[in-house]
């Protein structure tokens, strides 16, 4: 508590702890964590750009698309503008709310991760298996209100979890993470957390396993369809469906280290369990652009005729 006299009495904040050998590689770490961050605006936002600003491109599949392509800017936006600034600061602090704030988006991100990927599951179960009722079954109004439980399901459940923890009084101040999350978050409280705890993996399991089930049952369902069908049908139905099951496998892998973690800290490694606690936040956001930017046809054929338009523009300017 002394530590915390430097700071406003009125204001309660909490010491972010898991930087590992700061003093060290500070700028080493600097240089990543800005080099991750500005890949991800720039492979995000280019895509985001192509789809918004290409008429041919605003159907289902891709506006789901770039709700993903936001979602990673909005998880990444919660994570490493802080980070930054810490891995350049003397001491790593963060107020209480702020904390909770930074929680509340990163959960909320991870969990509508799985329903917006669920919502693309969807999209290519009806258009693969029911190709002649796809126009009438998923209308942009349909998109809509997928669009708007994606995000407000997973707001509300999240909202909840980290109220309960906002109305309870901190004991400890040190949190080993170099980001705030909820569960680590209530062993700084005061007393007994068990029902916040039952809250939150109740809350974690319906975020995951329901996606995880839906997903599963709409490519098996593909799957069968494909084996009925022709090399070319099945050629182009795994081009459309294999991004999408690298991201959602990469997912679940990280949502069920995140279940186990809270049981089986202090029987890890340390960096280990920094890397996977962040790898929500660098892995997807990462490869989200490449793979659907990069494989699929219509949005690759756009990225390459803005650069080659740019490429014209400023070849013209040189003479």
């Amino acid at each position: 508590m002394n530590e915390l006299m430097n700071y406003s009495s009125d204001i309660m904040y909490v010491y972010l702890e898991g930087h590992m050998e700061l003093e060290k590689y500070r700028y080493v770490y600097f240089v990543i964590v800005v080099t991750l961050y500005l890949l991800i605006i720039s492979g995000n936002g280019l895509v985001i750009y192509i789809i918004y600003t290409n008429k041919s491109l605003h159907e289902p599949m891709y506006i789901l698309i770039a709700a993903l392509l936001c979602n990673a800017l909005f998880g990444s936006t919660a994570l490493y503008p802080k980070l930054l600034t810490d891995l350049l600061s003397e001491s790593q602090v963060i107020s209480f709310e702020s904390c909770i704030f930074q929680s509340f988006c990163i959960y909320t991100y991870a969990a509508s991760e799985f329903t917006l990927l669920s919502a693309m599951a969807y999209d290519r179960y009806v258009s693969i298996c029911k190709p002649l009722q796809y126009n009438t079954i998923v209308k942009m109004s349909t998109v809509k209100i997928l669009l708007f439980c994606c995000w407000f399901l997973p707001c509300c459940e999240v909202g909840v979890g980290v109220l309960f923890t906002y109305q309870r009084k901190l004991c400890k101040f040190k949190l080993n993470r170099i980001y705030c999350d909820n569960s680590s978050m209530l062993k700084l409280a005061c007393g007994d957390f068990s029902v916040s705890n039952i809250y939150g993996l109740v809350i974690l399991s319906i975020a995951v396993f329901p996606p995880l089930l839906f997903v599963f049952f709409s490519y098996s369902r593909i799957l069968s369809v494909c084996l009925v069908n022709s090399k070319d049908f099945r050629r182009k139905a795994l081009q459309t469906c294999l991004p999408h099951l690298v991201i959602f496998t990469t997912l679940s892998i990280t949502a069920c280290f995140i279940i186990i973690h809270p049981r089986l800290e202090g029987n890890m490694p340390h960096l280990f369990s920094m890397i996977m606690s962040v790898e929500i936040l660098v892995i997807p956001p990462l490869l989200n652009p490449i793979i659907y930017g990069l494989k699929l046809k219509k949005i690759l054929n756009r990225i390459k005729e803005v650069v080659c338009k740019r490429n014209i523009s400023v070849f013209s300017l040189d003479f």
